[in-house]
């Protein structure tokens, strides 16, 4: 049960979104072997205004700034899937949004099972449920 929250800051076409969307569910599947119909993605934008580097005003005319979290639970994937999984996002914001400053960080977080859940369970409880501890 993955979530990706991607922010950009540029305005963006609906049609755009669902393909950030898409292609995101599709990586955390094939990559990190997710479900596909529990994976949730956010893609939202913020101003261009609310974005620096190096504490410098981006103009973003050459550039669109990206950030991207992805949370999964800890101990599910090693380093070198985690690895993969921000190359891969990286490249498909680049292809999709053009160019992207270097310093647009992808962030895997590996929460602890107890610490998030989704329709009203936690990832333990879940577990528990399904070896009847």
């Amino acid at each position: 049960m993955p979530f990706i929250r991607i922010t950009v800051a540029k305005p963006l076409a609906a049609r755009t979104k669902q393909d950030i969307a898409r292609g995101a569910t599709d990586l955390i599947v094939a990559i990190l072997g997710k479900r596909r119909e529990v994976t949730a993605v956010l893609v939202e934008n913020i101003a261009i205004d609310g974005w620096s580097i190096g504490g410098e005003a981006i103009d973003g005319a050459d550039l669109t700034p990206v950030h991207a979290e992805i949370c999964i639970t800890a101990g599910t994937n090693n380093e070198a899937e985690k690895a993969q999984m921000i190359a891969a996002l990286q490249a498909l914001l680049g292809n999709i949004l053009g160019a992207i400053p270097a310093a647009s960080y992808i962030v895997i977080r590996d929460l602890p099972a107890d610490n998030w859940g989704y329709a009203g369970l936690t990832q333990a409880a879940r577990r528990q449920m399904k070896t009847g501890l």
